[in-house]
């Protein structure tokens, strides 16, 4: 029998033939967003994985060749090494198709071929990952503010159900005052884009459901996009999410939130059941619901409306509409059939789901710039 040691080495090297893969058939797919003119010009470089202290990555002309750092491609999320594929692509784009290979590297045609590509401009040895940028790039709420939606969702883990549910519906009313007055302002913002789950061939309803929930509630947009799913070896997708840092930030904490709830409660529902993953399918879809059914009540006897006046936004940001704009020109929309479900589990995932409060947990960000959130 094979040591361990070479089970481990064999192990490794089949993750960087992955990786190396995954470099190769996201370069491909980003090149259809290069003008056909332009991208005529391009050869497909050769991937390489190097030991460096440092950088991250690099394009060099001459070999025609991309690298990138071996331990960061090992250690970090596809999200980062999906960034910084497309930066040294933009280096590729600028020298090689652009012609300004005699040009400052980070000069006005890399600039222009980073647009082109969505890259960050950023030189690799400035890099901060997308999750640690929006850890550091909390809004501009004064701290009072701030404070205050902290102590919301503080009480919401308050045992007592109706001052829970009632310190969730003010936080998200405080969040969303807050937001609807920058837009009205319409002071310069800046907005970031970041993957939320895992990049898959095939996604269940009840993640569409979840990203419609994020987009009506939280003040983001949601798109899938094409994105390489390591342990098939294939092309799949993956739901990115825009906005401001702060929103983005409580979007990821929400969406991270509501699927381990979910989770839960499916363990205890089907605890004695011995239902199918279908079935949780439809059970989770209920959840999501009924939680929906609850920040869109209607206003009770004192004309107060606990989640619809303060949760949708009812006024256009149109600097996010911009930057989606720039960032993805070609968007199109598409439909999918909700198949059979079974109306007896989804309804008692309504139930569940109606009761579902959001409340403040513990953040924690690692070394690699990943956020860990603990409900």
């Amino acid at each position: 029998m094979p040591d361990r040691d070479h089970l481990n080495q064999q192990n490794r090297a089949d993750i960087e033939n992955r990786i190396l893969h995954g470099l190769a058939s996201e370069w491909v797919t980003a090149s259809w967003d290069i003008p056909a003119d332009i991208r005529k010009t391009l050869t497909k470089p050769l991937f390489v994985l190097r030991d460096y202290s440092r950088k991250l990555g690099y394009w060099a002309f001459e070999n025609q060749e991309i690298g990138m750092n071996r331990e960061f491609v090992l250690n970090h999320s596809w999200n980062d090494i999906r960034e910084v594929l497309f930066h040294e692509m933009a280096h590729q784009l600028a020298t090689q198709g652009m012609g300004a290979r005699h040009d400052p590297p980070h000069g006005e045609t890399f600039q222009k071929a980073c647009r082109i590509l969505r890259a960050n401009p950023l030189p690799g040895g400035q890099y901060v990952p997308l999750s640690r940028q929006i850890m550091d790039g909390q809004a501009d709420e004064t701290d009072k503010i701030r404070m205050r939606i902290q102590k919301l969702l503080a009480l919401a883990e308050s045992s007592n159900v109706h001052e829970a549910e009632s310190a969730m519906m003010k936080a998200h009313e405080l969040i969303a005052k807050v937001e609807m007055e920058h837009v009205r302002q319409n002071h310069q913002r800046e907005y970031y884009s970041l993957f939320l789950g895992q990049p898959a061939l095939r996604h269940l309803r009840e993640a569409y459901s979840l990203a419609h929930l994020l987009r009506d509630f939280y003040f983001v947009r949601c798109i899938w996009i094409s994105a390489y799913v390591l342990e098939k070896g294939k092309m799949g997708r993956v739901l990115e999410i825009s906005g401001t840092a702060r929103n983005l930030q409580i979007a990821s904490y929400v969406y991270e939130f509501i699927k381990r709830f979910i989770n839960f409660e499916w363990l205890e529902y089907n605890r004695d059941k011995n239902l199918t993953l279908h079935r949780k399918s439809d059970f989770a879809y209920g959840i999501l619901a009924g939680f929906r059914a609850r920040l869109e009540k209607k206003p009770d006897s004192t004309g107060h409306t606990p989640g619809r006046s303060g949760s949708l936004v009812p006024i256009e940001d149109c600097q996010l509409k911009q930057y989606i704009s720039v960032r993805y020109p070609h968007l199109r929309s598409f439909s999918r059939g909700s198949g059979s479900c079974n109306p007896g589990v989804l309804s008692d995932g309504k139930t569940v789901g109606k009761r579902l409060v959001i409340h403040q947990g513990i953040t924690s960000s690692t070394s690699d710039g990943v956020i860990r959130y603990l409900t």
